[in-house]
């Protein structure tokens, strides 16, 4: 990869966009397949061999939000240089390497020093991931045409979920079969060492993409861009609502993979097979909510979908009474299922309603102030949650029901167990509640009543069941990203 190759070009031929195009697929199936293996259940495991505890669990959830805050100073960066393929692939390249350290870390550091430098690797991969990220996204927009953007945006990450669920799975079951064999750590290790090589694969690919040149920008003074969001009451609204959100959310979202590998003992391959069955629910349902949401309003859809997901939260103290039993797996599936459909439903709404209330022509910082309070928020949730779970790690509630005859007890049914992590699922509902009644308070247009939202969902899951019930709908459903890939010819010549 020579530097030159990362110069932005006066022009972009059709032939060298279709390329960059089919290299974008290969880095976006790199990089979540990376993604898979170097996170969620697998990063929370290696972090609990290393000895992590709950509040070290929250702060490893922090650190994505966290980096955030250089997305500041990387704006002035890509200004500066005026090439953001240069930077992206740059600090992609800087970012992933740091997973050969964290795959490094059981074989070449004392284990007294493991967990700092896994938080201090896991914090560069971020930041330099942000600021990759955002000179990504600023270059994408102006390559991509606006009538290709929506079409390559769904092929890649169709084809990059199913990608990496499948790689996750087969994962899962590697380190399940291997336990018995090999040491635990050595295991994540290895995992983590091909998510590198896989993640370094992806920058090779994003490096043969090319870049148009940047436009002209206008200067103005950061300060007053980002005090002109909170200005507009309509927004601080929705902003109140997403800061309380996201931290209602996050207090509890990242300790459910503890949950069920300490609580609950689940092996690997289920939790990560639970996982897959979220995003397939999340991926069916997306386009039923997106609909809704251009009929009606994307508050309509959030004070639908909201609801859904918070009550998952009520349902996991549940899942054990206080040890697995016979609705443990049934209650998983539940809720799982239903964290995918919402989740879907509150990820497109959440972001189209910013969209929409901003101003036109002044999208941009009402969008980066809206990113801005919203990693704060998801910041300072696993923080507090990670706290709050060491805090109430001993802590319980026992209430039964007991059936006496004089003073014999004849029968004794345990009706609730809460102990643990169930006090922070609990306080996450209660907060995400809370959350829920501020969104009250933004006015977005087309707003209807929730009884029409839910009667319209209900009709649009029993049309689409109906779809899918045939040999013709399920045809439908899979024809899209096998059709793309089988037009994704990468060649082999530059």
């Amino acid at each position: 990869m020579h530097i030159s190759s990362l110069s932005p070009q006066a022009e972009i031929s059709p032939v060298e966009l279709d390329r960059g195009l089919r290299m974008l697929l290969v880095d976006g199936v790199s990089s979540q397949i990376m993604g898979v293996v170097t996170g969620g259940a697998f990063l929370v495991a290696f972090a609990l061999i290393l000895g992590a505890t709950p509040f070290q669990v929250g702060l490893i959830a922090a650190l994505a939000p966290f980096s955030q805050v250089v997305q500041i100073p990387a704006i002035f960066l890509i200004r500066r240089v005026r090439q953001r393929k240069l930077v992206a692939v740059t600090c992609s390249l800087i970012s992933r390497m740091f997973w050969f350290i964290a795959a490094a870390l059981p074989w070449i550091v004392p284990a007294e020093a493991t967990s700092k430098i896994l938080f201090f690797c896991l914090l560069t991969y971020f930041c330099f991931g942000t600021i990759a990220a955002l000179s990504y996204h600023s270059w994408m927009r102006d390559l991509i045409p606006e009538n290709r953007r929506g079409v390559h945006s769904a092929n890649r990450t169709i084809i990059s979920v199913i990608a990496g669920s499948i790689f996750g799975m087969a994962a899962a079951y590697g380190v399940d079969s291997l336990k018995p064999h090999f040491d635990e750590i050595h295991i994540y290790s290895l995992l983590f060492f091909c998510g590198g090589v896989l993640g370094l694969s992806g920058v090779w690919a994003l490096s043969r993409v090319p870049e148009p040149e940047m436009v002209p920008l206008s200067h103005h003074s950061w300060i007053e861009t980002l005090r002109t969001p909170f200005r507009d009451q309509n927004f601080r609204q929705l902003l109140f609502f997403l800061g309380s959100w996201n931290f209602a959310v996050n207090l509890a979202a990242p300790f459910f993979t503890v949950y069920m590998l300490n609580r609950l003992q689940l092996s690997m391959t289920l939790i990560f097979s639970l996982s897959v069955l979220s995003q397939i629910a999340n991926v069916l349902f997306a386009r039923i909510w997106g609909a809704l949401a251009d009929r009606f309003s994307n508050r309509s859809v959030l004070m639908e979908s909201g609801p859904i997901l918070i009550i998952t939260m009520l349902i996991w103290p549940f899942t054990s009474m206080p040890e697995n039993y016979l609705l443990t797996i049934p209650l998983l599936i539940t809720i799982h299922i239903l964290s995918g459909i919402s989740s879907a439903g509150v990820n497109i709404s959440s972001s189209n309603i910013a969209l929409k209330l901003a101003p036109k022509g002044e999208s941009t910082q009402y969008l980066a102030v809206r990113s801005m309070v919203s990693g704060l928020a998801a910041m300072f949730g696993p923080l507090v949650g990670g706290g709050l779970a060491t805090l109430m790690m001993d802590q319980s509630l026992t209430l039964t029901l007991e059936l006496k005859k004089g003073g014999e007890i004849l029968l004794m049914l345990p009706t609730v167990n809460i102990s643990g992590l169930d006090f922070l699922f609990i306080l996450s509902f209660l907060l995400g509640s809370y959350a829920l009644h501020r969104l009250i308070t933004v006015h977005e247009e087309g707003t209807v009543e929730q009884d029409v939202v839910r009667d319209m969902f209900q009709f649009e899951v029993r049309k689409y069941a109906r779809n899918l019930s045939n040999i013709a709908g399920l045809r439908n459903l899979f024809y899209f990203p096998y059709a793309v890939l089988m037009k994704t010819n990468i060649p082999k010549n530059n």
